[in-house]
């Protein structure tokens, strides 16, 4: 089982049989309830949260405690049940596994009976096929798709009636997984027919067949759909191209196994979006591997070998996925600007095995540190990500993100520019990467850097690689929600460190800031070699800000050890302060008050009294 289930424990008892699940997934991590649950790999005080945190990242969960906690805790976040991960209920003396959520399409189920099994315990699947016939008829196996989902319910009615089924398998496709099922076999003698003696008919054909009530049809996924196209061609050109050559030869696009092109087409917009259309992934080979397939082409180019140095692309791509024993369908089929091959494999394909896959970087930003405060979707960037790079702390602070078959590569403070070059070497070779930074990955993290070192990248290959950037909370702004709002005018961020930026800039850029009287976040302010730095810095402030002036001092943010502190620029010194400080320094209208036990601050943007904003 490759899954990464986070298994959730609630007591000391419900911690123990943690353990012992954890034994059979070895890819899972206890999460464990603060104060309750000891040893675990992930801590948390808030159950509903870290539940609803869990599950909306897509991470399956096996609840050591009672199905109604896990009930209550996840019904105000469902949705479409067809993305949602496994979510299974294990009572604190291990006799019952129950399937609550994920049953069929995250394999739920298929979990259940595999625990049980190791704890000699029950699996309570309600499923009605599953448990009368032993196969999830709406789930096959990798390789397989039900290309009618829509008469499922009908058809599954109908076998708990009484109906038989004959299975008629494609010339060449072994279908064990239905053969050997519980089904009631019977011939097609009486295929369609209604009544106590109605038989149905499973199809497993790559033939583009609809299916209907009476007939379930899956398509093997044994086709290798090579591309070719010239740079930039519209997407709707190279997708209608195909549709035209599946058409032609009657072959369903579910049988697609994969788009396979040349590496050099792997940013290509056009293949990816036709592997998008598809639901099927993209992979590219390297020309000299295309160039093995040349004498299994049809239309070698002598054109084509003097551009990209292999005798062709959408044929021999199609033949090298499809495997020695792969044979040409549908021959390279030319458009204005595309080309297109089907080859037919004997076995179904693993893309994840052939060629490369475009890699893509996530430059990921995790806020101040608390799960509380991350992203969703930098949450999902994470999860989906093979490898993790980041500065060691920042990976700690993402832990309960990751999984045992994610490599990490962790890094000391500093060497910047070392762990962003090793991220994006991954993703070029194919890898998908997620680049860990506290706060916001586009505010003194690496997300410029990352893009500093593709603007120069001499490797051709960097240039292809998928970018995207995940935004955080940044320190600056869970400094201000601690205390209120002291960045509700114009504000301004600036590091004090002179590691990269020469101190006469820093001070160039004080002085403007406060002459602007803009509210200042002062980022790195101080080190154990830069303590003058610090001093100097409010020697510059307060030439343009009197004593009274309203500070924020916040450390750790998100994190147990978090500090916050509203005081006046002339109490201020280095002595206040450290390396995991930002400082908040306030607009000549910052203002501060007390609130319920509390001090607050804000700067007024001017709704209720514009006037009273001074210039």
């Amino acid at each position: 089982m490759e899954l990464n289930p986070a298994i959730v424990a609630l007591t000391a008892s419900g911690a123990g049989l943690a353990r012992t699940i954890k034994t059979c997934l070895p890819a899972a991590e206890i999460h464990g309830l603060a104060g309750r649950v000891d040893g675990a790999d992930v801590t948390f005080d808030d159950t509903v949260g870290h539940l609803q945190m869990l599950f909306r990242a897509g991470r399956p969960v096996v609840g050591v405690c009672a199905a109604g906690i896990l009930v209550r805790a996840l019904g105000p976040v469902l949705g479409d049940k067809r993305a949602e991960p496994a979510v299974l209920a294990v009572d604190d003396g291990g006799s019952v596994v129950v399937p609550l959520l994920g049953g069929h399409q995250a394999r739920a189920n298929e979990l259940s009976r595999h625990l049980a099994a190791h704890l000699g315990a029950t699996a309570a699947v309600t499923t009605a096929s599953d448990a009368r016939f032993g196969v999830a008829l709406d789930t096959p196996p990798a390789g397989y798709h039900l290309r009618n989902p829509q008469h499922l319910k009908s058809f599954v009615a109908a076998l708990l009636a009484g109906a038989g089924v004959a299975i008629e398998l494609a010339p060449g496709v072994n279908a064990d997984w239905l053969v050997s099922a519980g089904l009631p076999l019977v011939d097609d003698s009486k295929v369609g027919r209604e009544g106590p003696g109605e038989v149905l008919r499973i199809v497993v054909t790559t033939t583009d067949e609809p299916g209907d009530p009476h007939t379930l049809v899956y398509h093997p996924a044994l086709l290798a759909l090579g591309v070719g196209c010239e740079r930039n061609t519209p997407a709707h050109e190279l997708e209608q191209h195909v549709v035209e050559a599946l058409r032609a030869r009657q072959l369903a696009p579910d049988a697609v196994a994969g788009v396979f092109s040349l590496d050099v087409k792997a940013d290509e917009p056009a293949v990816q979006a036709l592997a998008e259309a598809l639901s099927a992934p993209a992979r590219f080979f390297a020309s000299a591997r295309l160039e093995q397939e040349t004498p299994r082409l049809k239309h070698p180019s002598e054109i084509v070998f003097r551009e990209v140095g292999c005798h062709g692309v959408a044929e021999a791509a199609a033949l090298a996925a499809a495997g020695e024993n792969g044979q040409l369908v549908v021959e390279k089929r030319k458009g204005r600007r595309v080309t297109c091959a089907v080859a037919v494999s004997d076995t179904p394909i693993d893309p994840s095995a052939l060629g490369r896959a475009r890699g893509s970087l996530a430059v990921v930003g995790i806020g101040p540190g608390a799960s509380a405060t991350r992203s969703p979707a930098a949450a999902e960037a994470i999860a989906d990500a093979d490898h993790i790079v980041g500065y060691a702390m920042y990976v700690d602070l993402a832990a309960d993100l990751l999984r045992d078959n994610q490599i990490q590569h962790r890094y000391s403070l500093g060497k910047e520019a070392e762990r962003v070059q090793h991220a994006i070497d991954l993703a070029t070779a194919g890898r998908r990467v997620a680049l860990v930074c506290s706060g916001d990955a586009g505010v003194y993290a690496m997300a410029s850097l990352a893009c500093e070192l593709l603007d120069d990248a001499a490797n051709a290959a960097a240039s292809r690689i998928a970018v995207a950037v995940y935004p955080g909370i940044s320190a600056m702004q869970a400094a201000a929600a601690a205390v209120g709002a002291p960045l509700g005018h114009d504000f301004c961020a600036i590091s004090l460190s002179d590691l990269l930026t020469p101190r006469e800039v820093i001070e160039r850029r004080l002085d403007a800031a406060g002459s602007g009287d803009f509210v200042m976040a002062l980022y790195n302010p101080i080190s154990a070699t830069r303590v003058a730095t610090f001093e100097r810095a409010l020697e510059i402030i307060r030439e343009h800000r009197g004593p009274d002036t309203i500070v924020v001092v916040a450390r750790s943010l998100g994190r147990p050890d978090e500090s916050t502190r509203v005081m006046e620029l002339g109490a201020l010194s280095s002595a206040d302060v450290d390396m995991l400080f930002v400082v908040l320094v306030g607009s000549s209208n910052t203002r501060r008050f007390d609130h319920a036990g509390r001090t607050l601050a804000y700067t007024p943007r001017g709704y209720l009294n514009p006037a009273a904003i001074r210039p």
